[in-house]
């Protein structure tokens, strides 16, 4: 794992975090302009990955796709209040000596993004050719454009919207309430060894809103497994095996960071593309919609897909052309003027 240390981080909350790192992939061609891309809620640092192991966006980058590794090079940071390297709820409180847990402060996702700009900094990187992220990392995408939008050539925002709306903020408060009133929570304090079953229900809410029903009609047919639908034993596996690689506490400071999400009143200078998705209950086109035709530079792109929400993850095919003619547009031709 590959981190770069940050410092002192002062938060919007006026709290300070002390010898913050971030942990980071990068790949592609180290020579070339760089493209930040930017996870999503419980995603992680490895967008591109290995050929043996690849990563969650490696239909959407590598030599040849859309995000080309041959013309760019990708960096991925695992967001500040992850629990995949970054400074976190697991990670070690250097005035206490033990793991902050539930003492985390709390984050917003400008928090985030003044963290990775940090980061860039120190890993000697002083601009963006894009920055691409969707759901929470489409939120950030939009805040790297509103706090620094000479900083970046395009910002390439997937399934988000300018505010968490309150559809949104009404399932991550389902998801926290299972949390936070699990008995084995212990405020925080849980023993690692015992997997929380709140945790695991928050999982469940969250991925009924993440694709549509026409899909989970589709796929399921109202097959059973056994004495349950088979439905409801996915539902169980997806809370399972969550619990088993994510932190709890981090899902919180996340959830709560998603929550307070809102550009609504910004304008943005840079340039913006902007895709959404058919189904999408959490980030609905038409809160978009507005917001993007009183933005200066900024143009809509809208999906048809049964899989709402993750449709950022697949159907690489359906939308890839979109990012590759915006990096084409913004990026390349801009390289090809300065050359």
């Amino acid at each position: 794992m590959t981190t770069v240390s940050i410092g002192q981080l002062t938060l919007e909350s006026n709290d300070n975090l002390h010898e913050v790192e971030l942990a980071y992939e990068r790949a592609g061609n180290k020579s070339a302009p760089a493209i930040l891309i930017c996870h999503a809620l419980t995603g992680d640092q490895y967008a591109v990955g290995t050929p043996g192991e690849p990563g969650w966006w490696a239909g959407l980058i590598g030599p040849g796709k859309a995000v080309d590794t041959e013309l760019f090079q990708v960096i991925t940071f695992n967001v500040l209040g992850g629990c995949n390297g970054s400074t976190g709820p697991l990670s070690i409180n250097p005035k206490t000596g033990s793991p902050y847990r539930a003492s985390f402060p709390e984050l917003t996702i400008r928090d985030m993004v003044r963290a990775e700009r940090k980061a860039l900094e120190a890993l000697g990187i002083d601009h963006l050719a894009a920055v691409i992220g969707g759901s929470l990392g489409g939120m950030k995408t939009l805040e790297w454009a509103r706090l620094y939008p000479e900083f970046l050539d395009t910002a390439i925002a997937l399934a988000v919207t300018p505010y968490y709306g309150d559809y949104g903020v009404a399932f991550n408060h389902i998801g926290i309430q299972a949390i936070e009133n699990d008995p084995d929570f212990q405020d925080g304090e849980y023993d690692p060894n015992v997997r929380l079953k709140g945790f695991e229900i928050a999982r469940m809410a969250g991925m009924v809103t993440y694709r549509s029903g026409q899909l989970f009609n589709g796929r399921f047919g109202r097959a059973r497994c056994g004495e349950d639908f088979e439905v409801q034993s996915y539902l169980d596996y997806q809370g399972r095996k969550l619990a088993d690689r994510f932190d709890p506490n981090s899902y919180l400071v996340l959830l709560k960071a998603m929550n307070t999400h809102d550009v609504e009143e910004a304008e943005l200078s840079a340039e913006l593309l902007s895709i959404s998705y058919s189904h999408d209950l959490l980030y609905p086109g038409e809160l978009m919609v507005p917001w993007v035709e009183n933005q200066p530079n900024a143009k809509w792109e809208k999906i048809n897909t049964d899989f709402g929400h993750d449709g950022f993850l697949v159907e690489f095919e359906k939308w890839d052309h979109h990012v590759r003619n915006q990096l084409k547009k913004t990026v390349i031709a801009k390289s090809h003027a300065l050359a």
